[in-house]
C-alpha cells in the first residue's frame, strides 16, 4: 500500500511539473515520444546480424559453385538482408563485366544506405530543437512573471524565486529530452558507418571472387 502511495505521489509530482511548465511542455513531450520511438526502431533495425549476416558471402559462393544460383535464389537473397540486396544486385549483372557489376552494386548500396539512415535526421533535429523549446518556455515564463510584478507594483522575493523556478522547468525538460537524443543520434550514425564499411568490403570480395581474382573460405565466409 505504501508503495502505491509513493507511485501516485510521484505521478502527481510529474503532472504538477508539466502543468507548471505551461503549454510549451506539450511539444517537448511529443519530441520525447518521437525520439524514444525512433531510437527503439533504429536499434532493432540496425542490428549487425540483420544487416550483414555472417557467412552470407560464403553461402552465395557455394550456390555459384554448385550451380544453384537462380532467379529465385536472387529474390530470396534480396529479401534476406540489406547486404543480400547489394550482393544480389552485383550477381544479377555479373555477366556484363566487372565495371557494370560494380556500378550496379553502387546503385544498390546507395538505396540501402538511405534506408539505414532513415529517421536519423529527424532524431538529430529533435536533439537540436528540444533545448530551444525549453529555452523558449523559460523566456516566456520570465516575461509573464515580470509582467505580473510590474502590474502589481511590488516584487515579492519568495514569489519571484518560485516563479523563476517554474519558468526553468521547461529548460530542464528540453535538456532531458535533448541529451539522450543527441547521444543516440551519434551512436546510431556511427553504427551505420560501421555497417556500410562492412558491406563495402563484402561487395568488393564478391566482385573479385566472381571475376576469378580470389577465393572464398566457405567456413568463415571471408576472402
Amino acid at each position: 500500500m505504501l508503495e502505491w502511495r509513493r507511485i501516485f505521489r510521484g505521478d502527481a509530482l510529474v503532472w504538477e511539473l508539466v502543468k507548471a511548465g505551461g503549454w510549451i511542455m506539450l511539444p517537448i513531450i511529443l519530441c520525447s515520444i518521437a525520439a524514444a520511438g525512433i531510437i527503439a526502431e533504429r536499434l532493432w533495425t540496425l542490428r549487425p546480424s540483420r544487416v550483414t549476416p555472417p557467412h552470407l558471402l560464403g553461402q552465395v559462393w557455394k550456390w555459384i559453385k554448385d550451380k544453384k544460383l537462380s532467379n529465385q535464389k536472387l529474390k530470396e537473397l534480396r529479401a534476406d538482408s540489406p547486404l543480400g540486396e547489394i550482393l544480389a544486385a552485383g550477381l544479377a549483372n555479373s555477366k556484363h563485366g566487372r565495371e557494370i557489376m560494380k556500378e550496379c552494386i553502387e546503385e544498390a548500396a546507395a538505396r540501402v544506405v538511405h534506408d539505414l539512415e532513415r529517421y536519423l535526421n529527424a532524431l538529430g533535429t529533435i536533439a537540436a530543437m528540444a533545448p530551444l523549446l525549453g529555452l523558449l518556455g523559460t523566456v516566456l515564463g520570465m516575461i509573464e512573471i515580470f509582467s505580473s510584478f510590474m502590474g502589481a507594483g511590488m516584487a515579492n522575493a519568495p514569489q519571484l524565486a518560485g516563479g523563476i523556478s517554474k519558468a526553468l522547468i521547461t529548460t530542464a525538460a528540453g535538456l532531458f529530452v535533448a541529451i539522450p537524443a543527441l547521444f543516440f543520434h551519434r551512436y546510431l550514425q556511427r553504427r551505420v558507418d560501421e555497417l556500410v564499411v562492412g558491406m563495402e568490403q563484402e561487395a568488393i570480395k564478391l566482385v573479385e571472387v566472381v571475376q576469378g581474382d580470389r577465393d572464398v573460405d566457405l567456413g568463415e565466409g571471408k576472402a
